[in-house]
C-alpha cells in the first residue's frame, strides 16, 4: 500500500515537473496566451471625448434657457447616449455575448416600459378626477 502511494506521489511530481517545463517553453517561445481582451486605447479616448461633448451639450441646454418638452427630451437623449457609451465601451458590453447583453439590458427596459405605463395611468386618473371635481 505504501509502495502504491509512493508511486502516485512520484507520478504526480513528474506530471507537475512536465507541466512547469511546458509552461516555461511556451513563455520562452513567445507563444503564451494573452489574458482577457485587449482593446486599443484610442477607442477609450474617443469615447471619453464624445462623453465630454455630450456633457457640454447638456450644459448648453441650461445656458440657452430651453424649456418644456424640448429641454427634457434633449436632457434625456444626452443622458441615454452617455449611459449607452459608458456601458458599451467602459463596461465592455460591446464585446460580450448576445445572451449576456439580453440578460443585462432586457430587465431595465421592461421596468422602463412599466414605469411609462404607470405614468400614463397616473395622468389618466389625475385628469379624470380633475374633470370630475370641476363639474
Amino acid at each position: 500500500m505504501a509502495a502504491a502511494a509512493g508511486h502516485a506521489v512520484a507520478v504526480g511530481h513528474e506530471a507537475l515537473a512536465g507541466h512547469e517545463a511546458a509552461a516555461g517553453h511556451a513563455a520562452a517561445s513567445g507563444h503564451e496566451k494573452a489574458e482577457g481582451q485587449q482593446h486599443p486605447i484610442a477607442i477609450y479616448l474617443w469615447i471619453w471625448a464624445l462623453l465630454f461633448v455630450f456633457s457640454t451639450f447638456s450644459y448648453l441646454i441650461d445656458y440657452f434657457h430651453l424649456h418644456g418638452y424640448l429641454r427634457w427630451s434633449l436632457i434625456i437623449t444626452f443622458m441615454l447616449l452617455k449611459a449607452g457609451f459608458i456601458v458599451a465601451i467602459f463596461m465592455h458590453m460591446a464585446w460580450e455575448r448576445l445572451a449576456l447583453k439580453f440578460a443585462i439590458l432586457i430587465p431595465p427596459l421592461c421596468l422602463l416600459v412599466l414605469i411609462g405605463l404607470m405614468a400614463i395611468e397616473g395622468d389618466y386618473t389625475f385628469l379624470t378626477r380633475l374633470g370630475s371635481f370641476l363639474h
